[in-house]
């Protein structure tokens, strides 16, 4: 009886599988609107010194940010839904093989090397925002701390 009741809980995890799809879905048309309107700024005023391409390179700096994201929330989505919910082993899903995720572990490990990511792009648009500052310095301490403790976590996760 209990043991059906632990087995049957494992379709809650559809609340998560669809809060991440959902925001995926919502990330992927936010970026595209965001692009699209970039673009056609683009075509009616040209970048013409360094410090407008800076700017350029900055917003387009973000735009992948927003992708990655969504990259990750679809990935996550897919992923619990492989691993909790479909009968299928995971060593049949295309998908999870090209992520090289067979457990719930490896899509930790995943998540972890996409934020570092994500975080080396933060850093870039701060330093391209901010120039030559002291907040650069401690921000990018800050990150790179967050960062040395993301690898050795990942590493000593097993």
């Amino acid at each position: 009886m209990i043991e059906k009741i632990f087995q049957s809980s494992r379709y809650l995890v559809l609340i998560a599988i669809g809060a991440a799809s959902v925001s995926a879905i919502v990330l992927y048309f936010g970026s595209l609107s965001v692009l699209i309107h970039l673009l056609m700024d683009l075509l009616q005023e040209v970048p013409t010194t360094t410090e407008s391409g800076k700017m350029l390179a900055v917003k387009l700096l973000k735009i992948l940010d927003l992708l990655l994201i969504a990259i990750t929330l679809q990935t996550i989505s897919v992923s619990l839904y492989r691993l909790f919910i479909t009968p299928l082993r995971v060593e049949n899903s295309t998908f999870l093989n090209v992520l090289n995720i067979k457990s719930f572990h490896d899509l930790k490990i995943t998540i972890i090397q996409v934020s570092i990511v994500i975080m080396v792009i933060l850093f870039l648009e701060q330093s391209v925002e901010l120039g030559a500052r002291l907040e650069l310095l401690y921000f990018g301490s800050a990150v790179a701390l967050v960062i040395l403790a993301s690898v050795y976590a990942s590493r000593h996760m097993r």
